[in-house]
């Protein structure tokens, strides 16, 4: 279901959560906590993707608390990025600076290779974003190494782009120049188009920095017609604001007045689409709400279930037990007795473990050693009081033996003096 709802993220976002949901609550019915954990992961992605970044952070916070105790540090560094990622789109950048760290910390721990270009990358993002100039060059320096060693376009595009930024910002126009135009080269070659328009937005503010205004307005141009073929409002709204000032210093009434229209334009379809996701938003937890009482009516219909098992248990033990009191009026032998006696102390015992195990559990902080001891404490009561109920029984089942042949044999002498009196000639004859 979640690998199912991850190929439904982009297209049905709605269709996914809700899968999402049920294999989340399938796999904590189950107690699958690695299904629990991707589960959470799908739903933290999709509602970052949706732009609900509290819902977001919500998930990969519940994911955290799993994979702290799981011991699995690829999964450990990739929710700890991944709470990271969702500070910076709530432009918290000290939180998400922290989780950053927090990751780079287990990745370097334990080698975790795979996301060691994603948390240098990232950490540079967030210095740059903070104005923290050496640490983002330091960070975006080592992803460029990483992608290098990797051959990978889309990498190097975007350490590139980063590394641009810094120069840019350092007022080095040769280097950002150089780094912007390779930085695209790569881009354009990996079909990245969102980067791509960063980087070209970011030349063309580098151009306009050193009043190259040319060529400011052709990079400036290009990143807005990526945008807006690529349905990139975002992007499509950065640029465009930037060709309205652009066209009003150069004193272009037309061109101003048409990007300022633009740009109203733009803001008023970012803000209706907030305004419908919120909405589906409402629906979407609505449905999820809906799936959560479900699973809780099944789940009070199986303790409803399990608490009427225990019942019958509860009251099958004390009339075992008088069962084997009864059976001593009668002759049966000492063995089965014995053997009744061990089968009620067993059952006793495993009722008992029953009924007790979540209570223990909690107390001992799921510590087995101490769970262990404290049913061997019980069973060390248990087991003694056993063998003295056993021994009251027998003894008990003998002395009704000994008072039954009693009566029998005060029965029989009774019979045979009667039997006498109707028969005088019998009276030579020995009573049985």
């Amino acid at each position: 279901m979640w690998q199912l709802a991850v190929e439904l993220t982009n297209s049905k976002p709605e269709e996914a959560l809700l899968l999402t949901q049920r294999s989340l609550l399938l796999a904590q019915k189950i107690k699958y906590v690695a299904g629990e954990s991707r589960a959470l992961a799908v739903l933290a992605n999709t509602f970052l993707n949706l732009g609900n970044y509290p819902k977001a952070l919500e998930y990969n916070l519940q994911r955290l608390k799993i994979e702290e105790k799981r011991n699995i540090p690829t999964n450990l560094a990739s929710v700890l990025m991944n709470t990271g990622i969702v500070y910076v789109m709530e432009e918290d950048y000290e939180n998400a600076l922290l989780y950053y760290r927090k990751s780079d910390s287990v990745i370097q721990q334990y080698q975790v290779a795979d996301y060691d270009y994603n948390i240098n990358v990232n950490k540079g993002d967030v210095f740059d974003k903070l104005n923290h100039l050496d640490s983002a060059y330091h960070y975006y320096y080592r992803s460029l190494q990483i992608a290098r060693e990797q051959q990978n376009d889309d990498f190097t595009g975007a350490s590139m782009t980063g590394l641009a930024h810094y120069y840019r910002k350092s007022n080095l126009f040769d280097s950002a120049a150089q780094y912007y135009h390779n930085a695209i080269h790569h881009l354009q070659k990996a079909n990245d188009d969102l980067i791509t328009c960063e980087a070209a937005l970011g030349l063309a503010k580098l151009f306009q920095q050193y009043a190259k205004s040319d060529s400011a307005l052709f990079y400036a141009s290009y990143s807005n017609n990526i945008a807006r073929k690529s349905g990139f409002a975002s992007e499509q709204l950065k640029s465009s604001d930037f060709l309205k000032t652009f066209y009003r210093e150069q004193r272009n009434i037309d061109s101003a007045f048409h990007y300022y229209n633009t740009v109203l334009v733009l803001n008023d379809s970012i803000n209706n689409k907030n305004r419908l996701r919120d909405i589906q938003f409402i629906t979407i937890n609505e449905q999820m709400r809906q799936l959560q009482l479900e699973e809780e009516k099944l789940a009070a219909k199986e303790e409803r279930r399990q608490q009427l098992q225990m019942l019958f248990i509860a009251i099958f033990i004390p009339g075992f037990f008088l069962i084997t009191l009864l059976l001593s009026r009668i002759r049966i032998p000492i063995r089965l007795i014995k053997i009744m006696g061990i089968l009620s102390l067993l059952i006793f015992f495993e009722f008992l473990t029953l009924l007790l195990h979540p209570t223990v559990k909690e107390f001992t902080h799921h510590t087995p050693v101490f769970e262990i001891m404290i049913f061997v404490g019980i069973a060390a009561v248990l087991i003694p009081t056993h063998h003295r109920i056993e021994h009251w029984l027998i003894e008990k089942l003998l002395r009704n033996r000994e008072r039954l042949a009693g009566e029998e044999q005060k029965i029989r002498i009774k019979q045979s003096k009667i039997k006498l009196q109707l028969n005088p000639d019998d009276k030579n004859e020995k009573p049985e």
